[in-house]
């Protein structure tokens, strides 16, 4: 049958000025000019072959293997709505619906899942496929299905694949995506049928974008070799815990937990986990700060490792393996210091509706498709055959709903940060690695990497008892440098340290069965029971019901450490003191239920007080300003007894507020800029309420003066593999932030990803910088002469020269008249798609990308459009979906996408939420059956 959706005519301006500089696009017309470019790559293609890919929506289709009727009911933006009678087809059904929508988007998140894109894409994928075969995630998804997952669980798995592999029979690749007539260019690929572990896979690819604090190892490894100890602990400060409240602050863990301290209890006494060995907030010699675990180890790696973590040796292997890591695709977003999610809940007693609403919108790298898929999954009869009734967010490529509610509960999600990775020097030697003074031999295993238009390759993987050396896939990484001294406690370095991974997700675990359960969990016993299941990655689960009940759990697989490591620096693998030893019990993490405060706030900042807690989490939360500006917003709603309405909760995940202008701009105007051009400027932050809107000037100007503080200050002092790539200074010699003589400086250039180098901005360094304000004459607030701009040598001189470079700065971006300058028209959003789009020929990618909008928000705001300080202001990551779930009537709920349903670059729903989205507006989200068939447009039945 035809197909039943009409082309887009693309994005049209929006109503605000966020958008101003896109380009108006008469997109067939366009394509059609374009595409016929095509011709010089051998192929013509036309609108039927753009349209061919557009899913039937309406009428009737057979589907193989189903034993009842579905129906499947789209709204006006091609959100489906699916209705069955068994569970079995209702998985099917999402499973033929999802590949309907976004089977190419699929197809590359198993691919780059299984270490497999060289397939699709060629050579220029190989590397990043020896990293991925050597990280093992779908050899570890199979002995999941294979040996843990219920057997209702591979039932469903088996149903979706099912429904995939129906919507694939008898297609070619063009049949289903306008990239598969583009690669048809190049090469003849064919997808392959899906698997149930294609899916299981795509949860390993999610959990180590969110994997924990695995950079902050590797960077606080490699300051040491320019700056000290007190250097580097001033660069992780502690965490404020008196100011930015933890998220657990009425709740409770088993008792269980006290049964692992010697004598300890609830964490007050005995060898209490959070005096020494937490990092945050310890008070042990060998953790000086809060997160840095550095002062008194960054050069000793508390006496055993010594130089290891601060020679040119490690510095090397650390370098490469950034830049491994910097070269592989994401899976759902970055993994920084900025970045994170908000999700709160405020209780019924302080809301208009008498019942609980709640708040989610998760901060990941933008994408095109987004990589959320809205969708409801509805039982038409709720039973012990079909006992599923829930709508939400999910993955294409993986049945179920991971984010959203059902009619009985709601739940949302942030991402702890627990530390659940450690990077473990090893030192190799003859075909084996030592350990405990004795060579043991590496387990081994052969893959063939095969290449689309090219030969096939080889690699061995070799793995330690501490997990998979990453140190195999990278020249630089086995390169270690003989004039690096040792401790006499570490073994010779001969020729060099490898570097191996332990990682919790690297273990079959239990998560898929999580998401079944939580998706028909009744109450807060049943949803406390799946979440216990949710071994990886760790996440920060919010709660509501429509008994009036709120609560947030920490489930998770959580390692148990020695005392001796607090996972914040790599560990040396030959010493047994620095295995884990086991994992925190699911019954001994934090929860919080129904807590007299009546809300509960997660924003990726400190789980819970270390002083209340035996247990190490880990040494690297977010900061918490995200959180406490959220928390503030809801104490000034609900004090004199103020209700929250479902609308409150949208304008609070649009709040724009600057927390770090509001600590610096009032020193900012003390300053005498004396030059009458950045005096102008200046102005401009006379009276800013400090809210970053899209069109505000004030806000481009100070953040232009932010990044330029953070960079005079930190930035040109940082060690070449923390800077951006391009950035080549002449920097001061090793072990210096002070002035230094001209011929004692080296030249040195950046080596990082702009998007990921540092300082990025984020709330760490708030902190940082907060903490220095009270020490206006620091050695990190001086910097030398360039060219005319002075040196500064105390804190208001080098606000001064960051006021100078600024201004001039945004002349050169902007224009000489302030008049005409916005914080949007330097905060813009791209969004690409992430292959094609991304690396493909130039009018391939103009098919496939949208953007630019301009928006407003910013670095650790709420509203967090994040940007990378070090790299410039574009936009790197994004509230990816909102959602506000109304408890006291479901269909109140609203919901927003940042792109659209549909993956096909031209249907009429690829980014037909996107300028709501900038303008931040939230769509009604239809539950009941009576409300869903009212927002129906496009209905189909999938018959037996």
């Amino acid at each position: 049958m035809p197909p039943n959706t009409t082309a887009s005519t693309g994005q049209q301006p929006g109503k605000s000025g966020r958008r101003k500089g896109r380009k108006a696009r008469l997109i067939v017309l366009v394509l059609v000019l374009a595409l016929i470019g095509g011709v010089a790559y051998g192929s013509y293609w036309s609108i039927s072959t753009v349209r061919a890919s557009f899913p039937q929506t309406k009428g009737t289709l057979t589907l193989k293997g189903l034993s009842g009727p579905v129906e499947v009911k789209r709204d006006n933006y091609g959100i489906p709505q699916i209705y069955a009678s068994s569970d079995a087809d209702l998985f099917m059904a999402q499973g033929y619906v999802q590949a309907q929508d976004r089977f190419y988007e699929m197809d590359v998140r198993r691919h780059m899942a299984s270490g497999r894109l060289s397939e699709m894409f060629g050579k220029s994928q190989v590397d990043n496929d020896e990293f991925l075969r050597t990280l093992g995630w779908d050899r570890v998804a199979k002995q999941e299905y294979d040996t843990k997952l219920s057997p209702a669980t591979k039932k469903y798995l088996q149903a979706y694949a099912e429904g995939v592999n129906s919507y694939l029979q008898g297609k070619d690749g063009e049949d289903i995506s306008l990239e598969y007539a583009a690669l048809g260019f190049t090469h003849d690929y064919k997808p392959q049928a899906w698997t149930p572990v294609d899916s299981i896979s795509w949860l390993k690819a999610m959990a180590w974008d969110l994997r924990g604090n695995m950079q902050d190892e590797i960077d606080r490894a490699l300051l040491t070799s320019r700056l000290g100890p007190k250097q580097i602990a001033d660069l992780y400060p502690q965490y404020p815990y008196s100011r930015n409240k933890a998220i657990v602050q009425e709740g409770q863990y088993s008792e269980l937990a006290g049964a692992f301290q010697q004598g300890g209890t609830n964490g007050t006494s005995g060898t209490n986990g959070a005096s020494g060995t937490n990092g945050t907030g310890g008070t042990s010699t060998g953790t000086a700060s809060g997160g840095s675990g550095t002062s008194g180890t960054a050069s000793g790696m508390s006496g055993t490792a010594s130089g290891a973590s601060g020679t040119a040796g490690l510095d090397s292997q650390l370098g490469g393996l950034t830049r491994v890591l910097d070269d592989l695709p994401p899976a759902v977003g970055v993994n920084g210091d900025g970045i994170g999610s908000n999700s709160w809940v405020v209780g019924g007693k302080h809301t208009i509706s008498g019942k609980p609403l709640l708040a989610n919108d998760p901060h990941l790298s933008p994408s095109l498709p987004s990589v959320w898929y809205q969708m409801g999954l509805h039982c038409r009869s709720v039973s012990s055959t079909c006992q599923y009734d829930v709508s939400g967010y999910t993955f294409a490529g993986m049945p179920g709903v991971v984010i959203g509610h059902n009619q009985d509960i709601a739940w949302g999600m942030t991402n702890s940060g627990v530390d659940v990775t450690d990077l473990y020097l090893e030192k190799i030697t003859g075909d084996g690695y030592l350990y405990d003074g004795k060579v043991k031999p590496f387990v081994t295993r052969e893959e063939t990497i095969k290449v689309a238009g090219g030969e096939s390759k080889k690699i061995v993987v070799r793995e330690t008892n501490n997990g998979p050396l990453l140190s195999d896939r990278d020249e630089e990484l086995v390169k270690v440098g003989r004039k690096a001294t040792v401790d006499t406690a570490a073994p010779d370095r001969g020729d060099g340290y490898g570097v191996a991974l332990r990682w919790t997700a690297l273990e079959p675990g239990t998560t898929m069965d999580a998401v079944f359960a939580m998706d028909k969990a009744k109450n807060w016993t049943d949803f406390r029971k799946a979440a216990s299941q949710f071994e990886v990655p760790s996440q920060n689960l919010i709660y509501a019901d429509n008994e009036n009940h709120i609560g947030y759990t920490l489930p998770g697989k959580i390692p148990l450490r020695e005392e001796s490591d607090n996972g914040s620096i790599p560990a040396p693998g030959w010493d047994p003191e620095y295995r884990w030893t086991g994992y925190i019990p699911q019954d001994a993490l934090p929860y919080e239920y129904d807590p007299e405060r009546g809300y509960i706030v997660t924003a990726n900042q400190a789980v819970i007080d270390p002083d209340k807690y035996p247990y190490t989490l880990t040494a690297d939360w977010g900061y918490g300003a995200r959180s406490q500006r959220i928390t503030d917003l809801i104490q000034s709603k609900i004090k004199d007894g103020g209700k929250i309405s479902t609308d409150d909760m949208r304008q609070m995940q649009l709040d724009n507020s600057s927390e770090v202008a509001r600590l610096l701009v009032p020193t900012l105007l003390k300053i005498d800029p004396e030059n009458k051009d950045v005096r102008e400027a200046q102005k401009l932050l006379e009276g800013w309420d400090y809210t970053q809107d899209a069109d505000s000037a004030a806000a481009a100007y100070f953040n232009a003066v932010w990044r330029n503080v953070l960079k005079l200050a930190f930035g040109n002092k940082l060690p070449k593999e923390l800077r951006p790539k391009g950035q080549c200074l002449w920097v001061e010699p090793v072990n210096t932030t002070g002035p230094a003589d001209e011929a004692e400086k080296v030249r040195e250039c950046g080596q990082r990803d702009p998007d990921k180098a540092q300082p990025d901005g984020g709330d760490r360094w708030f902190e940082v910088v907060r903490k220095l304000m009270d020490q206006p004459d620091s050695e990190w607030w001086s910097t030398p002469k360039v060219g005319t701009r002075p040196a500064a040598h105390n804190r208001d001189q080098l606000f001064k020269r960051a006021m100078i470079d600024a201004r001039w700065e945004l002349t050169a971006k902007l224009g000489k008249d302030i008049d005409s300058w916005s914080w949007g028209r330097l905060h813009r959003l791209f969004l690409k798609n992430q292959t094609l789009g991304t690396a493909g020929p130039e009018f391939i990618q103009y098919a496939l990308n949208r953007g630019p909008w301009e928006l407003g928000g910013g670095e650790a705001t709420v509203n967090a459009t994040g940007w990378n300080a070090a790299g410039g202001y574009g936009v790197v990551w994004v509230p990816s979906m909102r959602m506000v779930v109304n408890l006291g009537d479901l269909d109140k709920s609203k919901w927003i996408n940042l792109t659209g349903a549909s993956g096909h670059a031209y249907s009429a729903h690829y980014v037909d939420q996107t300028d709501k989205w900038a303008d931040g507006e939230l769509l009604p989200w239809a539950f009941s059956d009576q409300a869903v068939e009212k927002s129906t447009s496009d209905k189909l039945v999938l018959k037996p």
